[in-house]
């Protein structure tokens, strides 16, 4: 062979050898990559050519499908959408997933690595791919309860927790959106789409308000407090005098903190300054314990830390590094303190777990399309934010704020006792937007079980702004929501 003719046959060689190496790289290396890529349309249409499992609460699907034309045979539907959405998410053939619906998607079209063998089974039976389910620990009648107590309102969110496992009852937010109608790729999932977008519609119906809007907390966070100062040995018990003067000034400022109304604050003790809700006594209690151990109860309550229940909930903030005076207004929930309304929740259900807070979660378990569970959530210990008996003794303060305090209307009656505090948060520039309105609370059976607690945030924008308060507002919809959770167990 002459010098040119091995000349080509070495370069088509080479092209050849290229060519199996770009082959074998794309089949074994890029292989997993490509066929999970979302851009792949194969992906698409096999994830939508078989129908998708179910999410469960109490036993029954809040989900479905239904059947489509086009390449994507089937599409999700929902059962009373718009009340489940902050649990389920959406899954969209056009827009993705989100939630529930996206973190549990393996599992609910089939694919999950841990449904391989029965996947392989039924391929070689010729029996048809199915979709496994996602059980939560939601209780429908407290979700219903949260989200008609809302709808009254016109904005808000309502988490209710059990405090001894930490499984979420109820994760309600207001205005909401039915997933049901982005569900599928049509022209009118289009335009339901760009009308719930925030830029077209400011109520922004998909926010997750439970979980990732942070508001102030306003008095509600005095519970934090409270429980910061008998941790830290500033008082022994709830009936102690707090040495608290009044008029009280900021230290470094020749500010007064004001009380509102005419209320017994002056040298109150922790029950009666909790009872009232006196700013000066847990102002000044906050700068006593200081901006360090502050910071540091705040954040064995969860603060300053993205939760995971397993859908993302917004860190809530208490921040550091404060001047005196910046302490005391952080310590009765205003400044830079921040909190959302599932890290509000969290506080309340430690102090009704005698001082033991439960990491919260939504999911029970995953399931198998036969019903075979593949996967099991088990109630985890997130801290210990205090002792026992500081605890107990913070819950007789916020059982006194619901017998004749500020929370008379979080009462149940019936053998059942209620703890609970309420909360009146600044909102807008200078207090200028009408004021965030809070309760939180637990409520406490006959036996001495404590089955749930609540957090509830109200943003009534159309009420009149002297008529505000978390016990006109949010305490009444906290009340329903325990009751619905009570006479469920019954």
């Amino acid at each position: 062979m002459n010098k040119p003719l091995r000349r080509i046959a070495l370069f088509c060689g080479l092209l050849v050898l290229t060519l199996l190496l770009r082959d074998n790289w794309l089949q074994y290396l890029k292989a997993d990559e490509l066929r999970s890529d979302g851009n792949n349309r194969r992906v698409s249409i096999e994830r939508y050519a078989t129908p998708r499992g179910d999410i469960i609460v109490d036993g029954k699907a809040i989900t479905g499908h239904t059947t489509t034309s086009g390449d994507f045979k089937y599409k999700r539907t929902y059962k009373d959408g718009a009340m489940w959405a902050p649990v389920t998410g959406f899954v969209s053939q056009a827009y993705g997933a989100n939630q529930l619906e996206s973190l549990e998607d393996g599992i609910l079209t089939g694919n999950d690595d841990r449904l391989f063998f029965r996947n392989t089974l039924d391929m070689i039976t010729g029996k048809a791919k199915e979709g496994g389910n996602v059980v939560t620990t939601l209780n429908s009648a407290a979700q219903k309860a949260a989200y008609e107590g809302l709808a009254k309102r016109g904005k808000g969110a309502v988490v209710a927790l059990e405090p001894s496992t930490g499984k979420i009852l109820a994760l309600a937010s207001y205005p909401s959106y039915d997933p049901g109608t982005i569900a599928g790729g049509s022209d009118s999932d289009a335009e339901a789409w760009k009308k719930l977008q925030k830029k077209e519609n400011p109520n922004d119906p998909m926010l997750n308000r439970a979980l990732r809007e942070v508001y102030p907390p306003g008095s509600t966070f005095k519970v934090v407090t409270a429980a910061a100062a008998l941790e830290n040995g500033l008082y022994d018990s709830a009936d102690e005098a707090t040495d608290t003067p009044l008029p009280w000034v900021m230290p470094g400022t020749t500010t007064e903190l004001k009380n509102e109304g005419n209320i017994p604050c002056k040298n109150a003790t922790l029950r009666v300054a909790l009872q009232y809700s006196c700013n000066t006594v847990f102002g000044k209690a906050g700068y006593n314990v200081g901006n360090d151990k502050m910071l540091e109860e705040a954040k064995k309550f969860g603060f300053d830390e993205e939760q995971f229940t397993p859908v993302r909930s917004s860190a809530s903030v208490f921040s550091e590094d404060m001047n005196d005076s910046q302490v005391a207004l952080s310590s009765i929930g205003q400044y830079n303190t921040a909190a959302t309304p599932l890290q509000m929740a969290m506080v309340a259900s430690a102090v009704a777990n005698d001082g033991k807070l439960m990491k919260p979660y939504m999911v029970d378990e995953l399931q198998a399309p036969n019903l075979d569970v593949i996967a099991q959530n088990n109630p985890e210990e997130y801290s210990q934010p205090l002792s026992a008996k500081n605890a107990q003794i913070l819950q007789s303060m916020m059982e006194t704020v619901v017998e004749k305090g500020t929370g008379t209307t979080a009462q149940i009656g019936g053998g059942v006792t209620v703890g609970g505090k309420t909360g009146t948060a600044q909102h807008g520039e200078n207090n200028s937007k009408n004021p965030y309105a809070w309760f939180i609370s637990y409520a406490k059976l006959g036996d001495g079980s404590k089955p749930v607690a609540v957090a509830v945030v109200v943003e009534d924008e159309s009420a009149v702004r002297e008529n505000i308060s978390g016990s006109g507002l949010a305490a009444p919809i906290a009340k329903s929501v325990m009751e619905a959770v009570i006479n469920s167990k019954k």
